[in-house]
């Protein structure tokens, strides 16, 4: 059963023999709607005692994030785990495009998520705890709500967090002028073409991804709009993602919980600067460091092992 705040979304379903349902949550003007995921309690006859509300990268189809999502779920034992994926604004193709919102900047896409956790405390109570569990530019994302809800949050899980200086990163660099908006218009344009292309195609260019993850992938190639909103949306965080911040994060330490790649060019340098900044004095921080060689985009076919880790966290809070 869905929370009163979603609304059923009939949709065919990418990841089949997945217990998920697709839903549509409608914000308050001027932001309009986003697809949702959720994974209800396995236990239905009480709300939950934990909501996790997962907060995608960029792009932000949450489709993308099913595997990861579903087996945190399952790993679950209490029964009482309910899950919300909310995806970005205007980044999923929607049937209602009168319903798309205006705005799709950053800024739109943190308050669209401080609404996310607003309907869930409204709707399961204080006795609930709702974490918070953002991947990339997602992780800063959270840090916005945690600051915004700082007593609310019970505990922010920050996956491969791009949350400083993410226009100095080596991807960042590099990638910067393609999110400025005359290449931007021409590689959106490029969407309508991008319908004439089979998955099967798709798939010899990604041979490590799934079916599955080729038909999310295909949704957002084949919308212009939606490519519009994730290249604007990346232009906003090469400007607005700078100087780390640095008191949020050393007052709400004891609920953050880092996982970093080895190597992960959308990071880069900024995580040494961003742990060495927070325990200075080799103080006790919740951080794992990747070493199974897991990649930044972990969606796609590594999310196995971030479940497992994400649920030890859980165990603990």
């Amino acid at each position: 059963m869905l929370p009163s705040f979603l609304s059923a979304l009939a949709a065919i379903a990418k990841h089949p023999g997945v217990a998920v349902q697709n839903a549509v949550f409608l914000h308050e003007k001027p932001l309009g709607q986003v697809h949702c995921l959720w994974w209800p309690p396995k236990d239905g006859s009480k709300p939950p005692e934990t909501v996790v509300l997962f907060i995608p990268g960029n792009p932000g189809l949450v489709e993308f994030y099913t595997p990861f999502l579903s087996a945190l779920h399952d790993k679950d034992t209490t029964s009482r785990l309910a899950i919300l994926a909310h995806a970005h604004l205007n980044h999923t193709p929607l049937p209602s495009i009168r319903l798309n919102a205006v705005d799709h900047s950053l800024t739109a896409q943190v308050q669209s998520a401080i609404e996310a956790f607003d309907a869930l405390r409204s709707e399961f109570g204080s006795n609930t705890k709702i974490i918070l569990v953002g991947h990339s530019v997602g992780s800063w994302i959270s840090t916005q709500v945690l600051k915004a809800r700082k007593d609310a949050v019970a505990g922010a899980f920050l996956l491969f967090p791009t949350i400083s200086h993410i226009g100095d990163t080596p991807n960042g660099r590099k990638l910067s002028r393609i999110f400025t908006p005359f290449p931007r218009r021409i590689i959106s344009s490029l969407g309508h073409i991008a319908g004439l292309i089979p998955v099967c195609v798709l798939s010899l260019l990604f041979r490590e991804w799934p079916t599955s993850q080729l038909h999310v992938l295909r949704d957002l190639i084949c919308s212009p709009s939606a490519i519009e909103a994730t290249l604007s949306m990346a232009n906003d965080e090469m400007n607005t993602i700078k100087e780390l911040d640095l008191p949020l994060l050393q007052e709400c330490k004891d609920k953050l919980h880092f996982y970093y790649a080895d190597r992960d060019d959308w990071v880069g340098e900024e995580k040494d600067r961003v742990l060495k900044a927070l325990h200075p004095n080799q103080e006790v921080l919740s951080v794992v460091h990747d070493t199974h060689g897991v990649p930044h985009a972990f969606c796609i076919n590594h999310g196995d092992h971030l479940a497992e880790q994400c649920f030890s966290w859980l165990q603990r809070i």
